[in-house]
């Protein structure tokens, strides 16, 4: 009977997100606080679910894009996603050795911090051989700062000033999972949200060069590289909405419903958070990605304000 009401409110959840009734923070919040004391009714189902929707939401932003500001707009965060992943990647390697930690697990916090969090993480996990807890203890890391950021960082943009251009490329360098990023924007503002979501998806294309380099850094050279192929997807909708493809009325749908389904997302991965993965990790992991987060926040903020 308990497992039939936690259902029943876990529909009821999801039906209030998609309806516009629950912000992005309590989303993900609310998904942590109903796993935490009733289960997660469809653990395994939720976290490929939340993936997919993922996904789909993003390419469904695209639909809200126009290719001239796209392009203005990546040309603008290059440099800072740039020199922002490389001294993170250095950093970070500098902290595994400095604190002793096992070496795959280190290379997955900086993969997830550097990068964009879980994605980077399930991409260079089979490069490197990571075992299922190596895994499961890096996403646990990564996405507790990530409900984090998401709390803190429209206040600090706030505070410090941040117009909505701004906002959006500092969330997306400083914060490290698509769907934190996008979840922080959406609460700063719409100019906000296409930026953040264009800036991130252009950092999001450095898991390739960054599965080479762990492929020399741990001598594997039999394993894939995932490519992020829903990246294509969002540049079709830009470009079918940059060229009037489809009509404006669709586009404008589109992009709501999107936002909605990233509300879902939200709530699905606060489902999916737990605290066991942390625990079992021991604190060091989580001072070495604090630090490496704290780094690349302040670097690419202080770079945003004196440019």
């Amino acid at each position: 009977m308990k497992q039939f009401y936690l259902i029943i409110f876990f529909i009821f959840s999801i039906t209030l997100a998609l309806a516009g009734y629950i912000s992005s923070p309590f989303a993900l919040v609310f998904g942590f606080i109903l796993t935490s004391i009733f289960g997660n009714p469809f653990p395994e189902k939720t976290k490929k679910t939340t993936q997919i929707l993922l996904k789909t939401s993003v390419i469904g932003l695209g639909f809200g894009m126009s290719l001239t500001e796209t392009i203005q707009t990546s040309k603008e965060g290059f440099i800072l996603a740039t020199l922002s992943i490389i001294l993170t990647v250095t950093l970070g390697l500098f902290f595994i050795n400095f604190f002793s930690i096992e070496k795959k697990l280190g290379f997955l916090i900086i993969s997830g911090t550097s990068i964009c969090g879980g994605s980077a993480i399930a991409a260079i996990s089979p490069v490197i051989k990571a075992n299922h807890k190596t895994i499961s203890i890096a996403i646990g890391v990564v996405f507790f700062l990530n409900a984090i950021a998401l709390f803190i960082f429209p206040p600090l943009g706030h505070l410090f000033g941040l117009t909505q251009q701004q906002f959006g490329i500092w969330c997306a360098i400083a914060i490290h999972d698509t769907s934190s990023v996008v979840g922080a924007a959406l609460e700063y503002g719409d100019e906000a949200l296409q930026i953040a979501t264009t800036v991130k998806l252009a950092r999001t294309l450095w898991i390739i060069p960054l599965s080479f380099f762990a492929m020399l850094l741990f001598k594997s050279s039999d394993r894939k590289i995932k490519t992020p192929y829903f990246i294509i997807g969002f540049i079709v909708a830009m470009l079918f909405n940059s060229y009037q493809v489809v009509p404006e009325s669709f586009s404008i749908n589109i992009v709501e419903l999107s936002k909605r389904l990233l509300v879902v997302t939200l709530f699905l991965v606060g489902m999916n958070l737990t605290g066991k993965d942390l625990k079992e990790s021991g604190i060091k992991p989580v001072i070495v990605a604090s630090l490496l987060w704290i780094f690349i926040s302040v670097f690419s903020l202080l770079f945003i304000i004196v440019s």
